[in-house]
Formats: C-alpha cells, structure tokens, sequence
C-alpha cells in the first residue's frame, strides 16, 4: 500500500494560526492523495520482502576555492514527451507507483518534510524567500467558485464547484540548476537547487494559455521524500529506479529557458517562438562544447 515518505520531519509552528491552518490543508491532501485501497491478494508471482527504501546520496563537498567555473541555468521539463512520462503518470496513484506531483503533495504542510516557497508574482521569484503559509497552499492546490446552474424546472440557481489540482494539471516542472567546474576532481558537477510544478493555465475553451509556477521547492530537501518513491522502468519492472536517480542521471528531455545573464531576463523576454526555441537549444551546445573542450586538446 501506498504510504507518505516522512525521512524527515520538521519542527511543527507552534502558533494557533498553523495548528488551525493544518487541518484545513490536510483536507486538501486527503482529496488529492487518497491511497488505493491494498489489495486483497498478492498480485504479483513472488512476495516483495523489502519496502523500497533507499539512502539519499551525498553530494561531494565542493570548496569555493576549486570552483573554476560555474554557470546557472534553468529549464523546463516538459512532462508529456516520451522520455518523461514515468513523471506524469499514472494519474491516481496505486499501490506500487505514483507520479512526481503526488509524491510530492503528499509531504508538503507544516508536519510534511518538504517546505514551499512563494513563487513571486512572476513566477521567477525562486531565492526561495517566503515561505508560503497552510492557507495559501490550501488556496492552491483547492478552489472553490460560485456558478450559475440551471435547475431540472429551468430556474438558475448558484452551486459551489471544487476546483483540486491534480497530477493532470501539471505537465512541465521547471528546474533551477548549477553547472560547475571543480579542479579538485577535475569533473563538471550539475547540482540542481531548486524545482518548481507548473500549473497548465486553461482558457474557457479549454486550450491551455501557458503555465504558471505554483511554488518552489529546495531540491536538496525535496531529495530525500524523492529517493523512496519508485519511478516506473519502461525496460524491467523489477528493477525500477527512485525520483532522485532519474533527476542525478539525469533521464528526461527539458528545453533551456533561461541561463544567468546582466539583463536577469529569461529566453521568452527576447526571443518567442522557434527563435525561443533554437536559443535555449543553443545554450545546450554550448555547455556540451565548453565541457568537451575541457579535454580534447
């Protein structure tokens, strides 16, 4: 059966305003993560002994002093290519297997081990600096609306409609990563720090308008939920792979949508279209070619 990672917990606000706004974001987790009920008998040939659990990774320690390069780079993970898909699905979580945004609703709140910052209004507002109350994750990921509804005797009356954001909503997430060189080790370290989910934002007529960050996460802490959820293997069911190893072996496709520059502006504010899409691609070159040059004399 499906159960919330919780490796590591936090020290819970001891204020009245959070001990109440608990209770109302848990409400909200019980509406989106419902856990499939187990399974009355065991659907699989063998008996699996062990639980997945695994140990998260440490990075290897990095000293300003051997950083000889370094470069910042975001980019959009866009969860509907083939290569992503183990991120999107499945919809509804089952007993052996969930998607990223599920995983990752799952250990938010103030008793979760994942803390949530306010994306700013732009969305761009990623220094993780203010950390969004109970209330306002309620407001996100739960919405209510009064509508207008015509009755089975033809006469309108307003009903309130429930709004939950569900894994469909989320088809790309945006990664905040760094790109350096250490002479330590002589090895070019991609450490990503931040992630953010990526709300589609849908027209009256249902076509999607863009996509809108509904917060950020500390990658570093978001590590350690990741490495204890299983990422589907679309080669071997027997031997699947945690959240956290498809993000350090980098398995999926993401397109470059902004890179550290004096203008602090991303790829969009210049350049839409192809042109968009041809800039970040060229990025990509030149972060390949500047590594490879590295070594070939």
């Amino acid at each position: 059966m499906h159960q919330r990672v919780q490796l590591k917990t936090r020290e819970p606000m001891r204020t009245t305003f959070a001990i109440a706004c608990a209770g109302a974001l848990g409400a909200v987790h019980a509406q989106v993560l419902e856990p499939s009920p187990a399974p009355l008998v065991n659907d699989r040939p063998y008996f699996k002994e062990a639980p997945f659990t695994q140990r998260v990774v440490p990075y290897p320690h990095i000293r300003e002093a051997d950083v000889m390069w370094h470069k910042r780079i975001w980019r959009d993970i866009d969860c509907t290519e083939r290569i992503n898909l183990p991120l999107f699905y499945p919809m509804e979580a089952t007993a052996d297997r969930t998607s990223l945004f599920d995983a990752i609703v799952a250990n938010l709140g103030p008793d979760g081990a994942i803390t949530a910052y306010h994306p700013g209004v732009d969305g761009w507002d990623d220094e993780f600096r203010r950390v969004l109350t109970p209330l306002e994750l309620d407001d996100l990921l739960r919405r209510e609306a009064v509508v207008d509804v015509e009755g089975l005797d033809g006469e309108p009356y307003k009903d309130t409609v429930v709004t939950t954001t569900t894994s469909e909503d989320i088809r790309r997430y945006r990664l905040k990563e760094d790109w350096i060189f250490d002479k330590q080790r002589s090895t070019m370290d991609i450490r990503i720090i931040g992630i953010a989910p990526l709300k589609a934002n849908k027209g009256e007529d249902g076509e999607i308008r863009g996509y809108q960050p509904l917060f950020w996460l500390y990658f570093p802490e978001l590590r350690y939920v990741l490495a204890n959820v299983e990422s589907f293997n679309p080669w071997n069911d027997a031997e699947r792979r945690s959240f956290d190893h498809v993000f350090r072996a980098r398995r999926f496709s993401s397109t470059v949508v902004k890179e550290s520059n004096v203008y602090d502006r991303n790829i969009a504010e210049y350049k839409t279209g192809i042109d968009g899409v041809l800039e970040g691609e060229g990025i990509k070159q030149a972060l390949f070619e500047f590594e490879h040059d590295l070594w070939c004399y």
